[in-house]
């Protein structure tokens, strides 16, 4: 039997970074190159948007029906976005991680915080860098979908979203996509070898000393 084959939990991967850091194509990459990890499906009250799918983009709820979920703590974490709420279903969540799949999360700091108090243990979080102040500004002006009073507007927010990068257990600066993109997957691959994920690590060891 190897390594690859021991019964594993899942773990949870966060990544987070000011808008225009890489963090969503990233995102796209590792999944894209990973079968083993799926991204974390929020539920919203926000309306469907023209091509999303129910249970593949969102989880689509009324309003009244977010709020009860919520105080039941039925969310790993959730916060309202432009008058939209938004959560993280936790029974989803738990059944990929149970699979011995791991789960990819595209949130912020403060949803960062909720989740590390409500599932330590299983989270991993990466803050994503952009390489330098006017990179960012490029890129942002790059994407061409906002405009420049948008982009100035996220430029002053990326000063206090940045500031929270000593809350993270690892710092990755995207100066070339394909360089960070390998820095995540050598993080993945470190998290899913920690004994204490391996939960079919004490059945193999103890097969592995027994005497025949």
């Amino acid at each position: 039997m190897s390594g690859g084959q021991i019964k594993r939990r899942g773990l949870m991967l966060v990544l987070s970074s000011p808008s225009g850091a890489g963090k969503t194509t990233l995102s796209r990459r590792l999944l894209a190159s990973d079968p083993s990890i799926q991204m974390s499906v929020s539920a919203t009250t926000r309306k469907p948007r023209e091509g999303e799918i129910e249970g593949r983009d969102y989880f689509f709820l009324a309003a009244a029906e977010f709020e009860r979920r919520a105080k039941t703590n039925a969310f790993l974490e959730h916060a309202t976005v432009f008058e939209n709420r938004y959560g993280t279903p936790k029974q989803a969540v738990d059944d990929i991680l149970a699979s011995g799949k791991d789960v990819l999360f595209d949130i912020d700091w403060q949803g960062t915080q909720q989740l590390k108090q409500q599932a330590r243990e299983d989270v991993v979080t990466v803050f994503v860098l952009p390489p330098s102040h006017n990179e960012l500004e490029r890129r942002l002006h790059t994407r061409a979908q906002d405009s420049e009073e948008v982009v100035q507007s996220r430029m002053a927010k990326a000063a206090g979203e940045i500031s929270h990068w000593p809350e993270y257990d690892y710092i990755i600066v995207n100066e070339v996509v394909d360089t960070a993109l390998m820095q995540l997957e050598t993080i993945l691959a470190a998290e899913r070898l920690k004994r204490t994920r391996q939960i079919g690590l004490p059945d193999f060891v103890r097969n592995l000393t027994a005497k025949n």
